[in-house]
C-alpha cells in the first residue's frame, strides 16, 4: 500500500476574490462568530497586509484576520483564525500567524494580541504555543465581560492574550511559503 503525502499548503496574502470562500470557511469551521460576507471581502481587500490565507489543492483551507491597532502600530491584533476540519492538527493556524508576522510590511510589530474565551482550549493552546516558539512572554488579562455583549445569546468572557516582545526573522519575508518551509 502506497502512503500518500499530505497535500502541500501555500500561504499568501488574501485577495478580494477570496472573500466569499473565506466566509464559507468561517461558517463551516464551527465555533467562530460569523461576520457579514462584506466584512470578509473588506478584510481580504483592505487588510490584506495583516491577513493570510492557506491554500491547498486549489481551495482555501485556512484564514487569519488581523490588524495593526490604530493607537499602537507595534501590536498586531488577531481577530479570527479559521482552519478547515481536514487540516486541523497540522500547524496551519500557527503558520498563518507566522506568515503575517514575518512580512517586511509588519516589521514594526513587536507584540501579538488576541481575545480568547476561557473555554476555547484549542485557541489557548495555539497562542501559548506561539509564545513558546517565539521565546516570548504571554500575559493574560480580562478584556470583555460576558455581560458587555448584546442580544439574547450568551457569550463567554474574552480574555486578552498579549505575546511579546517578539523577535521575528523577516529575512524570507513577503514570499509565498509552503507548509514544509514554515515547520523548519
Amino acid at each position: 500500500m502506497t502512503r500518500r503525502e499530505p497535500p502541500a499548503i501555500r500561504f499568501r496574502k488574501p485577495e478580494v476574490k477570496d472573500g466569499s470562500e473565506v466566509w464559507n470557511l468561517v461558517r463551516d469551521s464551527g465555533g467562530l462568530d460569523l461576520n457579514s460576507a462584506y466584512s470578509y471581502l473588506m478584510l481580504c481587500d483592505l487588510f490584506r497586509d495583516t491577513c493570510s490565507v492557506a491554500e491547498s489543492e486549489g481551495r482555501i483551507v485556512g484564514f487569519t484576520s488581523a490588524f495593526r491597532k490604530p493607537e499602537d502600530g507595534e501590536t498586531l491584533f488577531v481577530w479570527q483564525i479559521a482552519v478547515d476540519r481536514s487540516m486541523r492538527g497540522r500547524g496551519v493556524g500557527r503558520a498563518l500567524i507566522r506568515e503575517v508576522l514575518e512580512r517586511a510590511s509588519n516589521s514594526e510589530v513587536t507584540f501579538l494580541e488576541a481575545t480568547i474565551g476561557p473555554n476555547n482550549i484549542p485557541s489557548r493552546r495555539l497562542f501559548l504555543g506561539i509564545a513558546e516558539s517565539l521565546g516570548a512572554d504571554c500575559s493574560i488579562s480580562q478584556k470583555y465581560a460576558s455581560d458587555q455583549f448584546p442580544g439574547p445569546e450568551q457569550h463567554d468572557d474574552e480574555l486578552l492574550y498579549r505575546i511579546g516582545p517578539l523577535a521575528i526573522d523577516r529575512s524570507a519575508a513577503d514570499r509565498p511559503q509552503r507548509m514544509e518551509e514554515i515547520n523548519k
